[in-house]
């Protein structure tokens, strides 16, 4: 006699049969119904508890400085530590490089201060001197834009435009809109480690675009930029339209307290510099120390007499032993 086959256990199929009554749905041709509702129950009240006294939160002297070590290299992630009362509240803004910006040696945000901020410290101070006196004599837009220039190519000059556009967010009273115009070869967005995407030609081009939706918001406090945009043969001809008026006054109009910086192509190379200078308050050119004739510095100076302002910025000078800038002052004896 063979031994009898163990009983095998019900599925989890066959237990729920046992409960519902599947096949009622199937004879009255209509979809499967829920179970009735178990009948509300009372939550039980709760005794009552003593309030707890919470001690007050220590007061601030004033705003906490943040230690960051000098081999800091922030990402996307690590930007949450630059969060303060003067963060912008946009939640589309851009995440700027700051590993990018330590590997080229400009100014990090937020980083402590060093002989290149110090530098730039300087020179944003001698272009607000020349926008107050602007302002003074009723040129009030014109007080509010500055272009960032050289002579020739690898001068420095977009180097010079991120870190005084980084120099002027840090302004507690200033916001600052730097503007890549330097149209045949636009890099300010990629050495912040941004996507291009349209930018200011698009705006001249076509009216029906409003200048101000381009602008671009970064996770620097105070600090926006604006792309060069699609590039296009006729980008002088488009900065000597009366449409080019009408869209630098949307971006000041935008924004009252803003800064507008340009990042031009080189005088001597393009002939767009020469344009923006006609519509500026200010120019900033700089000078290689090492490399600048003064026969090129001169031509500069005469393609950009549309502006009646032109301060010079020596660049790239080297480090003297011995000397009491900035380099020595913060302990940084191979400051540039």
């Amino acid at each position: 006699m063979s031994n009898p086959r163990p009983r095998r256990s019900s599925s989890l199929l066959e237990r729920a049969a046992e409960v519902y009554d599947f096949s009622a749905h199937v004879r009255a041709g209509s979809p499967l119904a829920a179970p009735p509702a178990p009948e509300p129950v009372a939550p039980p009240v709760p005794a009552p508890v003593a309030p707890v006294a919470m001690p007050e939160p220590p007061v601030e002297d004033g705003p906490v400085l943040l230690n960051i070590p000098e081999e800091f290299r922030a990402s996307a992630a690590d930007s949450a530590f630059l969060a303060s009362e003067y963060a912008p509240v946009f939640s589309d803004v851009a995440t700027i490089d700051r590993a990018m910006l330590a590997e080229n040696g400009m100014i990090v945000p937020g980083a402590p201060v060093g002989p290149l901020a110090e530098e730039f410290r300087l020179v944003k101070r001698q272009l607000f001197v020349t926008r107050e006196r602007l302002l003074a004599a009723g040129e009030t837009d014109k007080a509010r834009s500055v272009l960032v220039c050289s002579s020739r190519p690898r001068d420095g000059k977009t180097f010079c435009a991120i870190n005084l556009a980084l120099s002027v967010a840090a302004e507690r009273d200033t916001e600052v809109l730097l503007v890549d115009a330097d149209f045949a070869k636009p890099d300010v967005l990629a050495r912040l480690g941004l996507p291009e995407g349209p930018g200011l030609l698009d705006a001249l081009d076509d009216a029906r675009i409003d200048v101000e939706s381009l602008v671009v918001r970064t996770d620097v406090p105070h600090l926006s930029v604006l792309s060069a945009g699609t590039k296009t043969a006729s980008d002088t001809e488009l900065l000597g339209s009366a449409r080019t008026r009408a869209v630098l006054g949307r971006l000041l109009e935008a924004n009252p307290r803003r800064l507008i910086i340009f990042d031009s192509p080189p005088a001597l190379a393009a002939s767009p510099a020469s344009v923006l200078a006609m519509l500026v308050g200010q120019v900033m050119l700089i000078v290689r120390a090492d490399r600048t004739p003064e026969t090129e510095l001169a031509a500069a100076v005469n393609l950009l007499d549309g502006c009646e302002h032109i301060q010079l910025v020596l660049n790239s000078v080297a480090f003297v032993s011995g000397s009491q800038r900035f380099g020595s002052y913060y302990g940084q004896e191979g400051a540039r």
